[in-house]
């Protein structure tokens, strides 16, 4: 097969690191698009901060759909390559490109003509509302650039060149550096500033893609990118990538309900603190799914081709390397959390008020990598539902806990303690799940039928 790297044979760890190290910077790229933005608009004041990030939970929410064929291309077309069936791989990874094509037009389009209703639900100031609705206009315009770029990073990942997004996205992020002072102070935009400078280096991301794809690589020997849709290959990625999508989508409109709470409790402090803290704790969220990812990737291969004793090794040596860096950031945040929060706001009563978040945040640490880690094994064996239902859950149980530790006088401080507490649950709940069907869904003859291609069924 052309253009791809086989993950069923030699050195465990190091293929393992090779893979997630260049995934992991990609997720710390994509994120620090947010961050670089939040870090030049603190600089307007926390009321800037609130506007940026009452729209952050919607782009967050555009990001969790996206997922859908990010990861159904890392599974679908990683389990076709360690199957060794290339005309698959090509057919899946067509589909997941223009199935991501068709769901960014109509929610970008969605987001764009309902902005001003959406946004009003937190129930800001005038002015800070105005600003948060056309920030959240220019960004949905430009949401088919990011589904493609995430159908084509799982592509990649899937074939074990995760290098490739990872050059892709740098290049974005560090033109994302340098339009961001222009177009908000230099230009004098703004927040739009901030909006516009992520809108052209998402679009330069998706052009360096395309470029890479069809002038560059061979990737499974070179594939069209869009596809008249065939139901054999549309179902499996849905019955991949929906439960992973649901599952986040869903989190982000609970994190719509703990934001209005936080804003009733807190005022724009309070929105503030949720969504910038938020963005800080993807510093933990991001290396967990770097490993998480290329532990999916990994498996996938390994799984079809009935590589049992490697995936087994590698579930262990991720969770070894994750604990680790769990540990690091749960005292960083306990410890420094007003020191690391006041690099992005540097308003004393906005990091005071962060730090406390990350203090109580940080103590859940730890379960989150642990969560995160066990969905890439869960995801690389193609059950992706067993994660889905666990996080629907308990990111739900959030709602009433906030409620009851907000009505027992804890002010909104229980809205970052019934986070905290949720977090904890599901990573303890998704390894226990795991324990207990190990044997059997790692057993020879699932792993033989799941070799079965789509058009033998």
């Amino acid at each position: 097969m052309q253009g791809i790297k086989n993950l069923t044979q030699g050195p465990i760890n190091r293929q393992l690191f090779n893979l997630a190290m260049p995934i992991m910077a990609t997720s710390f790229i994509q994120m620090a698009y947010s961050l670089t933005d939040m870090a030049w608009v603190g600089r307007l004041g926390s009321e800037a901060v609130a506007a940026i990030g009452s729209v952050g939970i919607l782009t967050w929410m555009s990001g969790s759909i996206s997922l859908l064929n990010k990861v159904g291309s890392e599974v679908s077309v990683g389990q076709s390559i360690g199957a060794q069936n290339q005309e698959d791989a090509r057919h899946f990874a067509s589909h997941n490109i223009t199935i991501a094509l068709i769901i960014s037009i109509c929610w970008g389009g969605l987001l764009f003509i309902f902005a001003d209703p959406i946004i009003r639900i937190y129930e800001l100031d005038e002015h800070i509302t105005i600003n948060a609705i056309k920030y959240l206009k220019i960004i949905s315009t430009g949401l088919p650039f990011v589904f493609l770029s995430a159908a084509f990073t799982g592509i990649y990942n899937a074939a074990g060149r995760s290098k490739i997004p990872f050059y892709i996205s740098g290049t974005g992020l560090i033109l994302n550096i340098v339009l961001d002072p222009l177009f908000i102070f230099g230009f004098g935009l703004g927040t739009n500033g901030a909006a516009y400078a992520t809108w052209i280096s998402e679009a330069t991301v998706f052009l360096i893609f395309i470029y890479q794809l069809r002038y560059h690589d061979a990737l499974l020997g070179g594939f069209p990118f869009f596809t008249q849709l065939k139901k054999k290959y549309t179902r499996r990625i849905l019955k991949l990538g929906l439960p992973v999508a649901t599952l986040n989508t869903l989190f982000a409109f609970v994190n719509m309900f703990l934001c209005r709470t936080a804003s009733e409790q807190g005022g724009h402090i309070g929105l503030m603190t949720f969504t910038t803290g938020g963005q800080i704790e993807a510093i933990t969220w991001n290396t967990s799914q770097g490993f998480s990812t290329a532990l999916s990737a990994f498996i996938a291969q390994n799984y079809a081709a009935g590589r049992i004793e490697r995936v087994i090794k590698a579930w262990y040596t991720t969770l070894w390397m994750t604990g680790i860096f769990g540990t690091f950031c749960t005292l960083l945040f306990i410890f420094c959390g007003n020191e690391v929060f006041s690099i992005f706001v540097p308003e004393r009563a906005a990091y005071e008020a962060g730090g406390v978040f990350l203090r109580i945040d940080g103590y859940s640490q730890l379960f989150m990598m642990l969560e995160i880690t066990m969905q890439g094994v869960f995801y690389g064996i193609g059950r992706t539902v067993p994660p889905a239902i666990i996080s629907i859950v308990c990111n739900y149980m959030r709602i009433p806990l906030a409620i009851l530790f907000v009505r027992m006088d804890m002010g909104v401080e229980g809205i970052w303690w019934a986070v905290s507490v949720t977090t904890v649950a599901k990573g303890l709940i998704l390894l226990g799940w795991f324990i207990i069907i190990k044997k059997r869904c790692l057993s020879l003859p699932s792993v033989m039928q799941n070799q079965i291609s789509p058009s033998k069924t």
